[in-house]
Parts: C-alpha cells; sequence; structure tokens
C-alpha cells in the first residue's frame, strides 16, 4: 500500500486508527495489538499524570511500537460556585448508595498538567500529537514540530478547521455528530450545528485541503470505504475497541453495549459538564435537563460516583460512552477489528 494517503501522516500499514479513549479505555496493549495488526494507535494521556504516560511510553518503545498521544487543551472557566454547588446538591442522592458525599465535593478547575505534559512529548517525543477541545498555543506548535512531531487538531466544523489550518497544523481529526464521548467541540456553550462524520470529512477536507482522519460512528468495513471516498486519509475508531481483549474498559460497560435494553445513544453534559455521547440511562434522563456547562469541574465533581458505580455494577450511574456503531461491538482481539474493517480495501 505504498503511496496510500495514510502513509505520510501515520506511517500505517492500512488507514484503522485506534482513537484515544481516556479514561482506561485505551490501554498500552491495544495501541500494540492494533499497530500488529497494521493500523495506528494513540495513547491518551487525559486525566493521566505525565509519568504514567511517560510509563506508557517507555513500554511501548522497548516493543517497538509507535504511537501518536492525545492532549485536552485547557479551557476557560465555564461554571462559578453557585452554579457547582446547586448541581452537586441536586447529585447528592446518587453517591448516597456508595458513602459518597458529593454536596462537599471541592470546586476544581486544572489543566491536566498541560505543560508537563507538553514537556514529556518534547523530551520523549512520538510520531503524531493530536490535541482535543481547541487550538495549543503557538509556542507548543513549534516546540512539538522541532521535536520531530506532527500535529493533528480535532475538529467538528468547518470553522473550527479552517482556523486549525490557518494555525499551521498538519492535518485534522474530523469529528462527526455520531462519535462516542466526548465532542471536540472548540466552543462547548455554543456547538456547531450537528453534522455526520461522511459530511464533515467531505466538507473539511474540500475547505482545506489537509490530511483528514475521520471519526464518528464507524460499524463496519462499509462506513471505513464510505469515509475514505469522501475525502478521509484514515479513519479512527474507538466504540468497536471497546468489548476487545485488549480494552481497559470496565465490565459493567462492556455488559451495557452488549445490552438489549440499551435502545440508543445520547449527548449529554451531566456526567462532565462537557458535551459526551454515551449510552442513554437514567442518569442522564435525571440530569441532562438541569446540568450546567462546566469543565472540567463536573467531571472532577462526579468521577469518585462513576467509578463507584462500575466497580458496583451499576450502569445506570455510569457514563457509558459510545458511538452510534455500539451495536457492532463485539469481543475478541483487537487485530480481529482492524483485519474486519480494513480487508475489502
Amino acid at each position: 500500500m505504498t503511496g496510500a494517503p495514510w502513509t505520510p501522516l501515520l506511517g500505517a500499514a492500512t488507514p484503522f486508527v485506534a482513537a484515544p479513549m481516556a479514561g482506561g479505555a485505551t490501554t498500552p496493549a491495544l495501541v500494540r495489538a492494533v499497530t500488529a495488526a497494521g493500523g495506528f494507535g494513540f495513547l491518551p494521556a487525559g486525566y493521566r499524570t505525565p509519568e504514567s504516560v511517560a510509563a506508557d511510553l517507555t513500554a511501548l518503545a522497548a516493543t517497538g511500537t509507535e504511537c501518536g498521544v492525545n492532549l485536552f487543551v485547557p479551557g476557560p472557566r465555564e461554571i462559578d460556585e453557585a452554579s457547582f454547588r446547586r448541581y452537586a446538591r441536586q447529585l447528592a442522592v446518587e453517591g448516597e448508595p456508595y458513602g459518597l458525599d458529593l454536596t462537599d465535593a471541592p470546586l476544581l478547575h486544572d489543566d491536566d498538567h498541560w505543560l508537563e505534559k507538553i514537556d514529556l512529548l518534547v523530551r520523549q517525543p512520538v510520531p503524531v500529537v493530536s490535541f482535543t477541545f481547541g487550538l495549543p498555543d503557538p509556542v507548543v506548535l513549534a516546540a512539538l514540530r522541532r521535536a520531530g512531531s506532527r500535529v493533528l487538531v480535532t475538529v467538528t466544523s468547518v470553522a473550527e478547521a479552517l482556523a486549525a489550518r490557518d494555525f499551521g497544523v498538519d492535518g485534522l481529526i474530523a469529528q462527526g455528530t455520531e462519535a462516542g464521548g466526548h465532542s471536540g467541540t472548540h466552543t462547548p456553550g455554543r456547538p456547531a450545528p450537528p453534522v455526520t462524520t461522511r459530511t464533515l470529512v467531505r466538507d473539511v477536507a474540500g475547505a482545506t485541503g489537509l490530511p483528514v482522519l475521520a471519526t464518528g460512528g464507524v460499524a463496519g468495513p462499509a462506513d471505513v470505504r464510505d469515509l475514505l471516498a469522501a475525502g478521509a486519509s484514515a479513519v479512527a475508531v474507538g466504540t468497536l475497541l471497546l468489548r476487545t481483549d485488549e480494552s481497559g474498559a470496565s465490565d459493567t460497560h462492556r455488559a451495557a453495549l452488549a445490552d438489549p435494553a440499551r435502545t440508543g445513544t445520547v449527548l449529554t453534559r451531566a456526567f462532565t459538564g462537557r458535551p459526551a455521547r454515551g449510552l442513554r440511562n437514567a442518569f442522564i434522563d435525571r440530569y441532562e435537563p438541569i446540568a450546567p456547562l462546566g469543565y472540567p469541574e463536573l467531571h472532577h465533581l462526579t468521577r469518585p460516583l462513576r467509578a463507584a458505580a462500575a466497580a458496583a455494577g451499576h450502569p445506570d450511574r455510569l457514563h457509558l460512552w459510545a458511538g452510534t456503531g455500539y451495536r457492532h461491538a463485539g469481543t475478541g482481539p483487537a487485530a480481529a477489528v482492524v483485519e474486519r474493517l480494513t480487508a475489502t480495501l
């Protein structure tokens, strides 16, 4: 496949990309498995210490596994103390079964060790660094380029794509509305109108002329072919890997993905204060109508609740991140997913 559009950007044998699923779902074992099968894996740095990311990069390098790293761009504070306290009081009943007092949770706005992680990637560079939730500082872009990394930015609209192109990135990750997990919108308080991944890829590729990774709603090989035909250079897959042998997703999350009673996905900010797509559950039904914007403050507020619910096997208090193709997430090795989605290309 020499000369294929994904080769210059990723150096992979196929256009399959393992999306960086923060919170534990993406493991070094998953990245290794996808790479060994001819794809390209991204390691998520979100919610992790620089030391833990460095350890994973060292372990992957020891096996000769190249990978990308994804970072969350810090944003401004979006929630005030009164709104945060009101929501914490409203959620208090959810924490009681686990002995959690959510009303006493600190109002925490942090940058997720931003500068330390940039320093790490300058010292310990990877082929590709991607950014979600916005554009990094120009100094960051220049530093990563000097270190030898190509830089990608997640976009959810043509306007975001044009801004990223003008910023000078090497490529774009076009995230359609079908994608599971957090929306990469640069303006969570004013997200762009929903657009399918195929349409977004076509419009972004046409408007910018940059290489585009497509992500969102992939259920099978036909979706990969359609997205490549629409102008994508490669296709990033997350949900279809959640139940694989190498995934770090909790047993509760895995079971919910296969539960026939789970009839669809919705966008919600109830868990983290930022729009994200997951399986509809009772928590979303109760709290989405009253949930404020406020990331990462709401993420920190509900994190112990979600951890307790996952451990207890309570899916209705857990963020069950999933894209619209979740019904096709099967068990078995991750390599089988890569093979199934790329065999007919």
